[in-house]
């Protein structure tokens, strides 16, 4: 569906903040030194708690760009990233929708929190191009076409899930394009541990994914996971059946396969977080995979139970939450705390 080239897009930030996070103010400021900076920020922090699909949808309907630009409130846009975004839109009439990558120098400290936000710099920039999918920690979708598939199911997605994925899929199920830039990156500030990277990994992630897989079938295998990806998975998998059928010599040769398809991520780890990261990886990356397998069949059984007619509700497309907003012109360091709170009115059309 091609667009009619805009001289002046108009860009409106949308940031959900309503775990009260500690890193807004960095995020905010980060978006206020960006070269070519967006016309309106809307930061949704109330009600305390609501999930970010939630958030985001409510930042959404306030808008008045033309291009909704999805930030983390953890994450520290590069200067760049809305020059970028004009640009991909600009040269592209059919694209509705670019996401980006995290840098490769995370914030956090850490071999947890290296490997964890590393291991997503490192997916995405090898799946430059064409993508199912989409990512609300940095992404920009077209208004209308947002709009058009009821932004993001917080019904389904109460909680930091895999929202943005769901909309990525629903938006190429109707023909829709979309790119993945790796050079359209920020910096994460999460602080990860073991424990929030293994529930996180299960319950968040890997579980709704294996619903969707089920939904949408081969357009969701495709979520940009290259053949290395792939391979290494299925190596692994393998593996594990090897060790529970006792063919230890198989079982090495699988492990040593698998750690040789994944030495680019190793050696990033080293580059970039040293030696007690390059160690710890690998044990953290077969971690994580095996979270990935036991996830499939945990993911479909309670894909099964949910199939009742209220999963998938786009309810929170009625939701209309408080917003914060800051035009362009006020979009600078003195000026982000005098912005007042500015209640999205009764009765508003809700779409």
């Amino acid at each position: 569906m091609p667009y009619t080239v805009e001289s002046g897009l108009r860009l409106s930030v949308v940031v959900p903040a309503t775990d009260s996070p500690a890193t807004l103010e960095a995020c905010l400021l980060a978006i206020a030194a960006a070269s070519d900076p967006p016309d309106e920020v809307i930061v949704v922090d109330h009600p305390v708690r609501s999930g970010p699909a939630a958030a985001r949808n409510a930042g959404a309907r306030a808008a008045s760009g033309s291009v909704l630009v999805f930030v983390d409130s953890d994450v520290l846009v590069h200067r760049d990233v809305f020059s970028r975004i004009r640009a991909a839109f600009r040269a592209e009439p059919d694209l509705v929708a670019v996401f980006g990558s995290y840098d490769d120098a995370p914030a956090a400290p850490g071999a947890v929190s290296t490997f964890r936000n590393l291991l997503h710099h490192h997916v995405h920039q090898g799946a430059a191009g064409a993508a199912t999918t989409f990512w609300a920690g940095l992404g920009a979708v077209r208004a209308d076409e947002f709009l058009a598939v009821r932004g993001f199911d917080a019904g389904r997605f109460p909680e930091p899930s895999v929202e943005d994925v769901d909309l990525g899929l629903r938006l190429s199920a109707r023909g829709r394009r979309i790119d993945l830039d790796p050079d359209l990156q920020g910096k994460h500030l999460k602080r990860w541990t073991f424990r929030t990277m293994v529930a996180t990994d299960l319950l968040r992630r890997g579980m709704p994914w294996t619903g969707l897989l089920l939904q949408h079938k081969e357009r969701a295998l495709r979520l940009n996971i290259g053949r290395r990806q792939a391979a290494t998975a299925v190596t692994f998998s393998g593996a594990v059946v090897a060790v529970v059928t006792g063919k230890t010599a198989v079982a090495g040769g699988l492990i040593v396969l698998f750690l040789s398809l994944n030495h680019s991520l190793y050696r990033l780890l080293l580059r970039r977080g040293g030696a007690r990261a390059a160690l710890a990886g690998p044990l953290l990356h077969a971690v994580h995979n095996a979270i990935a397998l036991l996830s499939m069949p945990a993911g479909a059984v309670r894909y099964a139970f949910l199939r009742d007619g209220t999963r998938g509700r786009p309810a929170a497309m009625l939701e209309q939450l408080p917003v914060r907003r800051f035009e362009r012109a006020s979009v600078a360091v003195p000026t982000l705390r005098k912005a007042a709170i500015e209640p999205t009115r009764p009765g508003a059309p809700t779409g």
